[in-house]
């Protein structure tokens, strides 16, 4: 897919933006700028903590995320509701690479129904796809 093309399909779907480091980095920004950069970076943290292998880096990223993102007053504490939040707990102590699935579907759809349609319409998103489209013009005018 050409780069205007990929930045055109950024519109598509939450997925398609959190799968590329541009439009990733664009989304972050935004939503620093909305003051809600806890979301993606929960999201993100959930998906390395998923890829872990050893059982002593499962319990200790398990710990970091929970004491960066779930527990009361958190420094980077996401909104989720009491129920989830109350599983986590329970289970932090002998977590497992799903522990936090449920928070961060939670989180994803937060993103996908609510950050990503405001995303699409900001100045953030705008720029990123006008910066495409002048790649594009030079990469097919080299002449100018």
């Amino acid at each position: 897919r050409s780069d205007a093309g990929e930045t055109m399909a950024w519109s598509e779907s939450v997925d398609t933006v959190l799968a590329n480091k541009d439009s990733l980095a664009a989304f972050r920004t935004f939503l620093k700028s909305e003051f809600s950069e806890e979301n993606v970076e929960f999201w993100l943290a959930c998906e390395d903590f998923k890829k872990t292998k050893s059982s002593a880096r499962i319990a200790s990223k398990a710990q970091k995320i929970y004491s960066d993102f779930i527990q009361a007053d958190a420094p980077k504490e996401i909104n989720i509701d009491f129920h989830t939040k109350t599983h986590i707990s329970q289970n932090i102590s002998e977590p497992t690479l799903s522990c936090f699935d449920d928070a961060q579907r939670l989180i994803y759809s937060l993103m996908a129904k609510d950050s990503f349609p405001r995303f699409l319409r900001s100045e953030a998103y705008k720029e990123l796809v006008k910066k495409q489209q002048n790649r594009n013009q030079k990469r097919w005018l080299p002449f100018l």
